[in-house]
């Protein structure tokens, strides 16, 4: 027993022994806090550090350095915070600054830490603005740009297109816009208005920007504000009745993160509304930690009730104070600062510090620590904390509703879907929105009062029939008229409400279009026009910057050439109705025809004996060929008057010129077609295809006119008569009216055009405007030119070959029959012993006439006879 006691009472001797020889060797790094001491995040992270500091060293008892803090009010003002960074740097001579609490105050904070080269890092100050300043400022809470993606992910989840943003003229307010802008950019969301509430802005102010909101057409709000301006910010949304079914509010991480300390009229104000938020992965010592810290928070802070759980900022601090030990422990060896010199010296200007010979060390070890702490994975990227997954929160009752998890692509694929929106599972569950509503608002509504719909519309669209802008040179007024302008008129007017609208022309200031027809349609994305009117062709490129309505004209391309004649004082005009092959096989007819009337006629027929009965053959059958050609071509030749190339790739092959409007998408078509672009010739006037058309490719014009189908039916109402379309149209889309995307008027007026169709009205306004062509289409004689072929008359050939082919054979067949003898007679005759002698003795006597059809002279038959 006395033994025991003995080995007890030694050891705490010995380890009494060596906490003193380890006290008296401990490295002190005398560290400053710069925090709003009366607020709450101050409050929150003093707690933090304080706890942190015990738990790490109540844990690593060995560790020969020792964190000492200094902590200094800056009562919320830049220069308090300057003015305690100063004390700090040249009383103290810290080593780090942990801190300022805003952006504004890390502004000016990171520049004297720089200086003296001591790392200032700040746990709250989370502008993307700070980071590129100086290579000495640490931020380890993640970065504000970090949310943008989340945000821009719920915007593109719930098919958003136009957002505003309002958030709080500061450092901290506007660091994040850029990020947030090309967020939004990226999911084809446009920004439709600023919001910018000065920090000190009244609450009369802030209610009059609600209005102007409420006015404009954009029903979805980005709001980025701090704790103060943001409750007053949404107070006054309800005020105005800005929170109610149809309206979507997104808040950002800061906000969300302070929720459980705003006040009671502000959470109640604030129902429906969304927010992001960093993830904070559950675990067992996060749930110790927050136990004891809470009991500290109440100890430390009497009279304020803790939150439930520890926010981001007080995870933050903790993970900071840890991080920072860490990073002392590597660094060991404290170095002493270095004096100023010689000129700093004498100089008297305040801000001049020593130079620290340990910061650079320790930041070097700060960013080179990694571990896991309260807030999930702690690791310096770029000076910055590590970016995390986002929940997705939504303001329901008194608290906040978990509805989704947000990661960033790069946790999910190394291949990004341009469909994918990052949550996990693709999906959010369901979100009770302002107003007690579970439909989801449709971001963008035709509002009540406010100023007009500006509708643009193209100029020198060169059809004035369609679209016409006029300016009266007197008065400066424009005039907008035309079909497509009567038809938008009428539509908006079987409208179920009133919608207010006024014209403007897409033009330049010397009234000339100001781009291409993709250009206007990009303005109205942009937000230059809330509508556009005119010929615009619903387009692949185009519909992915604004929806379009129902089409109000039929799609295609139609293609136009000059109507050619042949030259009928062509000497060979009258052979051109045949083709050769068929005169090749007439002229062989025709011998064929001829030798077998010879053969037929010439041992009964004495006209088919002599000199002259060559002529005789060959005349007979072409007579009767030459008369019966005579009337077939005099009727071909009526049809043979137009001469057009029906493939386009005749054109293409021959390098000819072709010609389209101005500022359409028919260039990118017939490039597509294979067209180069050098040998594309745009015109604005019909006036102009028609001069083109007729000088032709070779002359400075154009082979072919290529336009949308209703214009080119217009162009042939006046020049029927000289031009004629050829081949099919090609199908495309037809033409629409351009709103917004996720504009609501978009169904509204789609179905008014369906009306409209239905009541006959758009046809009688299109008859009001486009006249019908003067002459029929059968005078242009539609269609290419043929050439009658061979094919044409296989039959007819067949038939006389035949009849021809039967009569020779039975007439040489009865010849030899009834004359069997004499022929073996000659075949056999002495005289013939060759067989080219015997085959010429027979024709010989093949040929001698019939003395029962001709009397022949007493010559002849002396000779006969012989």
């Amino acid at each position: 027993m006395i033994r025991t006691h003995f080995f007890t009472v030694f050891s705490l001797l010995i380890s009494l022994f060596l906490s003193l020889c380890r006290s008296q060797r401990n490295t002190t790094f005398q560290v400053g806090v710069i925090l709003d001491a009366d607020s709450l995040v101050a409050r929150i992270g003093t707690t933090s550090l304080s706890l942190a500091l015990s738990d790490f060293y109540s844990l690593n008892l060995h560790y020969s350095t020792r964190l000492v803090l200094h902590s200094r009010d800056s009562r919320g003002l830049v220069t308090g915070a300057a003015a305690s960074a100063l004390n700090l740097l040249k009383e103290v001579q810290v080593d780090a600054i942990i801190g300022p609490q805003t952006s504004a105050q890390a502004n000016f904070v990171i520049g004297l830490g720089g200086v003296a080269k001591v790392p200032i890092i700040s746990f709250t100050a989370t502008s993307p603005s700070l980071r590129p300043q100086t290579p000495f400022f640490v931020q380890t809470a993640i970065n504000d740009a970090a949310q943008a993606d989340a945000i821009a992910a719920v915007v593109k989840y719930f098919r958003w297109y136009q957002v505003v943003f309002v958030y709080e003229d500061s450092d901290y307010g506007n660091g994040i816009i850029p990020y947030l802008s090309n967020a939004f950019q990226l999911v084809n969301a446009r920004v439709s208005y600023r919001s910018v509430i000065p920090v000190s802005a009244s609450d009369d102010f802030v209610l009059k920007e609600m209005y102007k909101m409420k006015s404009m057409q954009t029903r979805v709000f980005v709001v980025h504000a701090s704790r103060s301006v943001a409750s007053r910010i949404f107070l006054k949304a309800k005020e105005a009745e800005m929170m109610s079914e149809g309206y979507a509010w997104i808040a950002t991480s800061g906000l969300m993160d302070l929720f459980y300390s705003l006040d009671s009229k502000v959470v109640e104000s604030m129902q429906g509304v969304v927010g992001v938020k960093p993830l904070v992965p559950r675990s067992s010592k996060l749930d110790s930690t927050t136990i004891r810290w809470k009991k500290k928070f109440a100890d430390d802070n009497p009279g304020i009730t803790p939150q439930e759980e520890i926010n981001l900022y007080g995870l933050w601090a903790y993970d900071t104070l840890w991080a920072l030990a860490m990073a002392a422990e590597k660094t060991g060896f404290k170095e002493p600062a270095s004096l100023p010199n010689a000129t700093s010296l004498n100089s008297t200007d305040m801000f001049v510090t020593e130079t620290s010979q340990t910061g650079p060390k320790l930041l070097a070890s700060m960013l080179d620590t990694k571990f896991e702490g309260l807030a999930g994975n702690f690791n310096l990227v770029n000076g910055q904390l590590e970016s995390s997954s986002f929940q997705i929160l939504s303001v329901n009752g008194n608290a906040l509703k978990e509805v989704g998890i947000w990661k960033p692509f790069s946790q999910i694929s190394s291949q990004r879907n341009t469909n994918m929106t990052g949550f996990v599972g693709e999906k959010l569950e369901n979100i009770i929105w302002p107003g007690e509503s579970r439909n989801v608002p449709k971001g963008w509504e035709v509002p009540v009062s406010g100023k007009k719909l500006r509708v643009g519309v193209p100029v020198d669209v060169g059809f004035a029939e369609y679209v016409n802008v006029q300016k009266d040179p007197q008065t400066n007024a424009t005039t907008v008229t035309g079909y497509y302008i009567d038809l938008f008129d009428s539509v908006m007017a079987a409208l179920p409400y009133s919608v207010r609208y006024e014209y403007a022309p897409f033009e330049k200031s010397d009234g000339s279009i100001a781009g291409s027809y993709d250009d206007l349609t990009y303005q109205v994305f942009n937000g230059d026009y809330d509508a556009a009117v005119g010929d615009i062709t619903i387009t692949g490129t185009r519909s992915q910057y604004v929806d379009f309505t129902l089409q109000i004209e039929e799609g295609g391309v139609t293609r136009t050439q000059k109507i050619e004649y042949e030259n009928p004082n062509d000497l060979f005009f009258f052979f051109r109705p045949l083709k050769l092959e068929l005169w090749l096989t007439a002229l062989a007819m025709l011998i064929l025809t001829g030798a077998a009337l010879w053969i037929l006629e010439h041992r009964h027929n004495q006209d088919f004996r002599g000199s002259h009965h060559a002529g005789l053959i060959v005349y007979v059958p072409f007579t009767s060929l030459v008369f019966a050609y005579t009337s077939l071509s005099a009727r071909l030749t009526a049809i043979k008057l137009l001469k057009v190339d029906t493939d386009v790739t005749t054109l293409i092959r021959n390098g000819d010129y072709v010609g389209c409007r101005e500022g359409t998408y028919i260039i990118e078509f017939l490039k597509r077609l294979g067209f180069d672009e050098s040998k594309i010739r745009t015109y604005k006037l019909p006036e102009d295809f028609d001069i083109a058309l007729s000088k032709g490719s070779e002359n400075g014009g154009i082979t072919a006119f290529f336009a949308r189908t209703p214009y080119m039916e217009l162009f042939l109402t006046k020049y029927c008569s000289k031009y004629m379309k050829v081949g099919n149209p090609y199908y495309t889309e037809g033409f629409a009216f351009a709103f917004p995307k996720g504009s609501p008027l978009v169904a509204d007026v789609s179905r008014a055009i369906i009306k409209q169709t239905d009541n006959h009205k758009i046809s009688e306004i299109k008859g009001r405007w486009i006249k019908q062509p003067t002459c029929n289409e059968d005078d242009s004689l539609k269609g290419s030119s043929t050439n009658i072929g061979l094919k044409s008359f296989t039959v007819l050939f067949a038939a006389t070959g035949l009849v021809t082919g039967f009569c020779l054979v039975k007439y040489i067949g009865i010849f030899f029959y009834s004359n069997i003898e004499e022929v073996k007679t000659k075949w056999n005759h002495e005289d013939n012993r060759t067989f080219w002698s015997r085959i010429v003795a027979v024709y010989k006597f093949f040929d001698e006439p019939d003395p029962n059809y001709i009397r022949l002279p007493p010559a002849a038959i002396e000779m006969q006879i012989l």
